[in-house]
């Protein structure tokens, strides 16, 4: 029996993503699209490429609509606005897995200080699980709610985990330089994503003050199980999508390159998404772009070890991650989809 899904927020860079995953997605039926802004339109009309493939129209909806019909919803609207949608489509024993930042941290407070608004869901944020099946596959085995981690959360945390569970690394020195695409500042259109001004430029932005770095610490901290802060710029550069992370930490006691590498296959060696490097070759967004996967290397360099990890944010980080949430929670094989 297929699986009836919905896609709440259906034009934006990671509806589309999803809507391409799904199509090829031997258990899931794409059954109805939700806009705020877009009634009876067809997705194709909006995105081009869907021609003759997806022509559905989408649906005008407002926070008090519950599709019929459905049995999960993706979620991919802006976060503080997801929160005003979630709590219907639970209580219509419908299943979730949301995009938005709003379910990310279980602790209000964080959330109030980073994204200036008060949660209004807090059953929900009780309930929720953090979507990073890496870590945390389990816990998504049982959700009905799945927050779906940020894109550079996603790169970060998985190459901080394995050190992190050792503790083998200073949990108050840890920077994280990351780049990401144009795509990652979203489908809304603002000066800092013209042509004009990204073209032939790489720029850092929200330096110190980034939405994800309370995300990154958050989830760090549960994993290590001690505070973690970190030091962490993105840059945006001029290319469509992906990102690279390049992490420098300190480490506790002196390990080899070989040393650590060996533990990061040993941690992820049966992880479908996590690819290691362990040649001489370093990880590149085009080896990984319009793919799910997570590619690693690491370097000891003097005192410091560094990590780099590169995904394509808007699958690995965002609507591929997704649909292995979702595979998770219907016990499909994780992978269904995504290869």
């Amino acid at each position: 029996m297929l699986i009836k899904a919905g896609i709440i927020g259906a034009t934006a860079y990671t509806s589309l993503e999803l809507i391409k995953i799904l199509l090829r997605h031997p258990e899931v039926d794409i059954a109805y699209l939700g806009s705020r802004r877009e009634n009876s339109v067809r997705i194709s009309d909006i995105f081009p490429v869907l021609a003759g493939r997806f022509d559905k129209s989408c649906s005008l909806m407002t926070q008090k609509d519950v599709p019929e019909g459905v049995d999960m919803v993706f979620v991919t609207l802006p976060s503080v606005i997801s929160m005003q949608y979630v709590p219907g489509f639970l209580n219509a024993g419908i299943k979730v897995v949301d995009l938005s930042a709003d379910y990310r941290f279980q602790d209000k407070s964080i959330y109030k200080t980073w994204y200036k608004a008060e949660h209004t869901d807090p059953s929900g944020l009780e309930a929720a699980v953090y979507g990073l099946p890496e870590i945390f596959r389990e816990e998504i085995k049982k959700a009905t709610l799945v927050a779906n981690p940020g894109c550079y959360p996603t790169s970060a945390i998985i190459g901080l985990a394995p050190l992190l569970l050792k503790d083998y690394i200073h949990t108050d020195d840890i920077i994280i330089d990351a780049k990401s695409g144009i795509s990652g500042r979203g489908r809304e259109s603002n000066e800092g994503t013209h042509y004009c001004e990204c073209n032939e430029n790489i720029e850092a932005y929200n330096v110190g003050e980034h939405r994800h770095t309370p995300e990154i610490e958050n989830i760090l901290s549960v994993i290590g199980k001690s505070v973690v802060t970190v030091c962490f710029t993105p840059h945006l550069v001029p290319m469509d999508r992906g990102i690279l992370c390049t992490i420098y930490v300190r480490m506790k006691k002196e390990i080899s390159s070989k040393e650590i590498i060996t533990l990061y296959n040993d941690f992820y060696s049966e992880e479908p998404f996590v690819r290691i490097k362990t040649d001489c070759k370093l990880p590149k967004t085009k080896d990984v772009v319009n793919t799910n996967f997570c590619e690693i290397a690491i370097r000891t360099v003097g005192k410091r070890t560094v990590i780099l990890s590169s995904i394509d944010n808007l699958i690995k980080g965002a609507s591929g991650q997704a649909v292995q949430n979702m595979n998770i929670m219907y016990g499909f094989d994780e992978t269904t989809g995504l290869l």
